[in-house]
């Protein structure tokens, strides 16, 4: 019987050695631990300055906020607000002790005559005082100029005729068809409200000018400023503290009481 021919599948296959140089590299468990924490290390301090930053943005903010604005003077405020508004203000006339019943009338006959458009605002001035009654000082309310409103309104024939004929007012101050405005000083003078607190120089100014009055009760000043300006008038009360004078101007025939300061006199 003869023999077959041996063949290479007669031989066992040797699986080829991989050498350690080409294995997998096996991944360090303690290194990866050191890369991932110094991340979170880096991460945290990223996160805590963005902190800090915020929180120092919101002190910032905080005091910024903190710091009040510089106010306004109280007067110089108001003229700026009067600038805006429509209209020039005009002094009304009325009968004594009407004053109030004539601005409700004024305001009435606005809406009736549809003169919204004209007519824009009716004011009594008044102002707080303090006086000495059973020996006891108060703060009581009394009219700037008794017997007389202030109207702001755009002056055409009709609104005029509105304002003319309404009850218990007498007239414009003025030229009868065709008065003047006040200025916006002025009408700040009459409507603006008292500054809250004075500082010490304006007292120590107006404590010193006490003793420096020029004028006398009974002398006779010329105004000079306001609706009642070249009129003459007669000192009647004298405020050393306040600056102010109250003197009687003739006006239709009557002598109305007027509260000026020193500045808007002059003797004659």
């Amino acid at each position: 019987m003869s023999e077959s021919p041996l063949t290479s599948d007669d031989f066992p296959t040797e699986e080829p050695v991989q050498s350690s140089a080409e294995e997998p590299e096996q991944a360090d468990p303690a290194a990866e631990a050191a890369t991932d924490d110094s991340q979170d290390v880096a991460d945290d301090a990223a996160e805590a300055a963005e902190a800090g930053d915020e929180e120092e943005a919101a002190e910032a903010g905080g005091e910024g906020e903190s710091e009040e604005a510089p106010r306004l003077d109280p007067v110089e405020e108001f003229k700026m607000e009067l600038r805006l508004l429509p209209g020039d203000w005009y002094v009304v006339h009325t009968y004594a002790g009407y004053e109030n019943r004539v601005k409700t009338n004024v305001e009435s006959r606005t809406q009736s005559l549809n003169m919204e458009d004209y007519i824009f605002q009716v004011e009594v001035p008044t102002q707080e005082v303090t006086e000495v009654k059973s020996g006891k000082r108060q703060q009581v309310t009394e009219k700037v100029l008794p017997g007389y409103v202030l109207v702001r309104m755009d002056l055409t024939d009709e609104s005029w005729a509105a304002i003319r004929n309404t009850p218990g007012v007498t007239g414009f101050v003025g030229l009868s068809n065709r008065p003047a405005p006040l200025s916006l000083q002025e009408v700040a003078d009459l409507l603006a409200p008292e500054p809250e607190e004075e500082p010490e120089q304006v007292h120590k100014e107006k404590a010193e000018s006490r003793s420096d009055v020029a004028y006398e009760v009974g002398e006779s000043v010329t105004v000079m400023e306001g609706p009642f300006a070249t009129l003459p008038a007669t000192v009647s009360e004298i405020n050393p503290d306040t600056q102010k004078l109250k003197v009687l101007v003739s006006i239709f025939g009557r002598e109305t009481p007027v509260e000026l300061g020193f500045n808007q006199v002059s003797k004659i």
